[in-house]
C-alpha cells in the first residue's frame, strides 16, 4: 500500500486537529472520517478492494508506538466495512488507519462505527503489561544499569532487551526473574494507569528511557512498589489477567545489549503443555523418570560418540585398505608411475586427501603422481599428490590441475606435493584422466 508523504497528513491535521484517542477505556465508538487516501494521494471515495488510509476525528484504536503492534479490527458505514491491519501516527496527533475497503463505497465525512479486534486487544495488552513486569525483574536481579534498549509486545509473546554490561544473564538468575514475576501475577495486583506531573512522575521513582521525549504532562503505569514507568500503551487491569509468563531464551543483539523472549498467557500455556508432552514421550521411550532424563540422555550421547568414534577409524582403515591394489595398477607414463582413477565410492573429503598421500608413499622413490577424483552428485572433488622423485622432474601437484581441471568443469591448487580442487561435471572424470596422461608426455 502507498502512503501519503507528510504533506497530506498535515493538511488534514491543520484542517481537523489532532484524532481523540477512546482506547484507554473504549474499544468500539463512532466517528466521521475526515481524511481518505488511495496509493499516497486524497481522494474524495474509496471503493471495495481498495487499500485505504482512513483518518478518524476520534478512534478507539491503539497506533503502533513504545514497542506495542497496532490494533485491527473494522470500521463500518451505513453501505460500507473498511478492515483495518495496521494504525499508525506519521505526524504527532494524528492516527491514520490502513486496511482494505471490504465491502462498499467509504467516502470523506462518512459517519462510521470503529472496532476494535478485541481478543488481539486483550492479548496484546497483556504482553505489554507482562513486560513491564520482566522490565522490572530484570532490573532487580541485575541493578540499574539493565535499562531497556527496546522491546515489542504482540499478542501472546513479548520482546525486551535491555544493556547488559555484565554479558550474558546466568540460567538461574532467568529462572529466578521468572519465577518473581509470575508471583507477581498470581498476587493480582492492580494495573493503575493516570496522567501527572514529569516532576511528580520523577519523585514516585517511574522508569523512563533513557533518550525518550516527554512533555509536562506524562502518563503512569503502576503496578505498586514493584513497577511504575512512564507508558502510552495499554494494559491490564490486574496482573492476574497475565495468566503466567514462560522466558524462551535470553541472548546477545549487539554489543553490550541482551534480548529475553518470552511467551504470555495462554501461548506460554500450550508451551508447557508441550513441553511436558515431549518430556513424557521421552521418558517412556528411554523407561527412565522424567528426572533421570538428564543423566539417561548424556550417557547415550556419550556412547554415541564413541560410537561415531569407531566407526571412523573402521572406515579410515578400511580406505586406506585400498591403497595398496592402487598402486599394484600404477601405470608407467613415459618413466612416471601414475595413479589416476575415480575412488572407491565413500571416499571424499579428508579421505580422499589421506588416501591420495598413502598411496604416494606406496611408490616409494619411483617418480609418482597420484590423481584421485570423487564423485557426489553433480560435483566432483580431486586431489593430486606427488613423490619427491616426480618434483624433481618438475612435476607439481598445484601446476598439473590446470592440464585436467576443465574436463570436470572445475578448478583447483595447491603446494608442489599436494593439490586439491573441485568441478561440476563427474562425467568428465575419464577424460580429465586422459589429459593428465597427455600432460605427463608432453
Amino acid at each position: 500500500m502507498g502512503h501519503g508523504d507528510g504533506s497530506v497528513y498535515r493538511t488534514v491535521l491543520d484542517r481537523h486537529g489532532s484524532t481523540e484517542f477512546l482506547g484507554y477505556t473504549d474499544l468500539a465508538a463512532e466517528a466521521t472520517v475526515i481524511g481518505l487516501l488511495v496509493d499516497g494521494a486524497a481522494v474524495p471515495a474509496a471503493r471495495e478492494g481498495d487499500s485505504v488510509e482512513v483518518v478518524l476525528d476520534r478512534t478507539p484504536f491503539y497506533a503502533e508506538a513504545g514497542g506495542q503492534q497496532a490494533d485491527t479490527g473494522e470500521l463500518r458505514g451505513a453501505n460500507f466495512t473498511v478492515r483495518v491491519a495496521d494504525v499508525q501516527s506519521p505526524v504527532p496527533g494524528l492516527r491514520v488507519h490502513r486496511g482494505t475497503v471490504t465491502a462498499g463505497e467509504v467516502s470523506l465525512d462518512a459517519a462510521v462505527v470503529a472496532e476494535v479486534d478485541r481478543t488481539r486487544r486483550a492479548s496484546v495488552s497483556r504482553a505489554h503489561t507482562a513486560t513491564h513486569l520482566v522490565h522490572a525483574g530484570v532490573r532487580g536481579a541485575l541493578g540499574t544499569a539493565a535499562a531497556q534498549a527496546g522491546s515489542l509486545n504482540a499478542p501472546g509473546r513479548l520482546r525486551f532487551d535491555f544493556t547488559s554490561p555484565t554479558g550474558a544473564v546466568a540460567p538461574a538468575a532467568l529462572a529466578e526473574i521468572e519465577d518473581e514475576v509470575n508471583t507477581v501475577l498470581q498476587q493480582n495486583r492492580e494495573v493503575e494507569a493516570y496522567e501527572t506531573s514529569m516532576d511528580e512522575a520523577r519523585k514516585l521513582g517511574a522508569m523512563m528511557l533513557f533518550g525518550e521525549k516527554y512533555g509536562d504532562r506524562v502518563r503512569v503505569v503502576d503496578m505498586g512498589d514493584y513497577s511504575r514507568e512512564l507508558c502510552g500503551g495499554t494494559h491490564v487491569g490486574r496482573t492476574g489477567e497475565i495468566g503466567m509468563i514462560k522466558v524462551l531464551s535470553e541472548a546477545s543483539i549487539g554489543s553490550g545489549v541482551r534480548r529475553v523472549e518470552a511467551l504470555v498467557g495462554l501461548d506460554a500455556f500450550r508451551h508447557l503443555s508441550k513441553e511436558h508432552l515431549l518430556v513424557s514421550t521421552l521418558a517412556d521411550q528411554l523407561k527412565a523418570r522424567p528426572e533421570e532424563l538428564p543423566e539417561r540422555i548424556n550417557g547415550l550421547v556419550e556412547r554415541l560418540r564413541t560410537a561415531e568414534r569407531d566407526l571412523e577409524k573402521v572406515r579410515a582403515d578400511a580406505v586406506l585398505s585400498s591403497a595398496g591394489a592402487l598402486v599394484e595398477g600404477a601405470d608407467d607414463v613415459d618413466g612416471v608411475a601414475l595413479v589416476a582413477v575415480a575412488a572407491p565410492d565413500g571416499v571424499a573429503g579428508n579421505d580422499l586427501r589421506a588416501l591420495a598421500s598413502d598411496v604416494r608413499g606406496r611408490l616409494g622413490s619411483r617418480p609418482g603422481v597420484v590423481a584421485l577424483f570423487s564423485a557426489d552428485g553433480d560435483k566432483v572433488s580431486f586431489v593430486v599428490a606427488t613423490t619427491s622423485a616426480a618434483r624433481d622432474r618438475g612435476l607439481a601437484a598445484g601446476k598439473l590441475i590446470p592440464a585436467f581441471a576443465p574436463a570436470v568443469g572445475g578448478r583447483g591448487g595447491g603446494k608442489p606435493d599436494l593439490a586439491q580442487g573441485g568441478g561440476t561435471n563427474p562425467a568428465g572424470i575419464p577424460d580429465a584422466v586422459t589429459a593428465l596422461r597427455a600432460a605427463l608426455r608432453g
